[in-house]
């Protein structure tokens, strides 16, 4: 019983690191290879997720219908509310982008940071949209009907990890391109860029729109893993910083270091949960802030001892074209 225990509570461990993994490689287009300083990851997780929530939920009947309101509830199948986040993400981050791109780094920053939370704020005050701060319920699975619910969370970790590989193979092939050196060349220099004849603004736009549909197919299969979503979910904390630490600590422009480091620091940030546990009962109320705190540290070893992460960037960039 206690080894099923343990096994299970893996498992649920690898589907949430393998979720955070997918946001982390969005982000690594951005800033890792692009040098797109976005901070409003945690808009584009709530769209994703909220997108295919709207999409796959069923009409509410009878008196649920009372106390749950929704702007649509189509019932489609899991794969049409993925695409549907995906390609809801990609719209929004190219209308976002059209203003914000062409800011310097620092006000690139401030202004994803506003929007994202604008839009947290946007579910959380219109109650028609997607039922305000009480969020929605009773998300749909993907081949739910095929096991026993107590072994549903083995299917969806397979779902988690062909989507993540998926994405990986994807944007190896894609970086390793000469779209891809452009990027690198714009995160170098964009004067040098530019006066090779690219247009930075379009390729940035790319970049932006790429990362942030990766983002969205995050948000997507947080949902359906969840069940449930609200928007206290997608704050900076959680919706943001953390995906930047595990940036950060794999390795920046480096894609398999972010897969890595989104494990490390999921590990982590789970682990600390446990440490709290054994706090004075005076400390309780305040163990998120000690588990940021550790992880801060855990962060400020490890660029200490490999200031470019678990894994850096790697200098060949065309090995697969060879």
């Amino acid at each position: 019983m206690q080894i099923s225990g343990i096994l299970a509570y893996l498992v649920s461990f690898a589907i949430m690191a393998g979720i955070y993994a997918i946001f982390a490689l969005g982000l690594n287009i951005q800033w890792g290879y692009t040098g797109l300083f976005n901070i409003g990851i945690a808009g584009f997780f709530a769209i994703g997720a909220y997108v295919s929530a709207l999409i796959t939920l069923p009409k509410p009947t009878g008196t649920y219908a009372e106390y749950v309101h929704q702007i649509f509830a189509l019932n489609l199948p899991f794969p049409f509310g993925v695409l549907g986040a995906v390609a809801a993400c990609g719209v929004i981050a190219f209308l976002i982008g059209i203003p914000t791109l062409r800011l310097t780094e620092d006000y690139l920053a401030i202004a994803t940071i506003g929007i994202a939370e604008t839009i947290r704020l946007i579910f959380n005050n219109e109650q028609w949209l997607a039922n305000g701060p009480r969020g929605l319920a009773g998300l749909p699975q993907p081949l739910s009907g095929l096991v026993h619910p107590r072994n549903y969370n083995y299917i969806y970790l397979l779902i988690v990890l062909l989507f993540m590989i998926g994405i990986y193979f994807l944007i190896e092939r894609a970086i390793r391109s000469p779209w891809g050196r452009v990027l690198r060349a714009i995160r170098e220099d964009e004067v040098s860029a530019s006066m090779s004849g690219k247009n930075i603004f379009n390729f940035k736009m790319q970049s932006l729109v790429f990362g942030a549909m990766v983002m969205g197919l995050g948000g997507a299969l947080y949902a359906h893993f969840t069940i449930a979503i609200s928007p206290e979910v997608f704050t900076p904390l959680y919706g943001t910083f953390i995906i930047w630490v595990m940036v950060i600590a794999g390795g920046s422009g480096n894609n398999k270091g972010v897969i890595l480091g989104a494990f490390v620091v999921w590990a982590i940030w789970t682990g600390t949960r446990f440490l709290t546990d054994f706090l004075p009962y005076t400390l309780k109320s305040r163990a998120p802030y000690i588990r940021f705190l550790v992880i801060g540290i855990m962060l400020e070893i490890i660029l200490i001892s490999r200031p470019r992460g678990l894994l850096g960037e790697e200098k060949k960039v065309s090995k697969l074209a060879e």
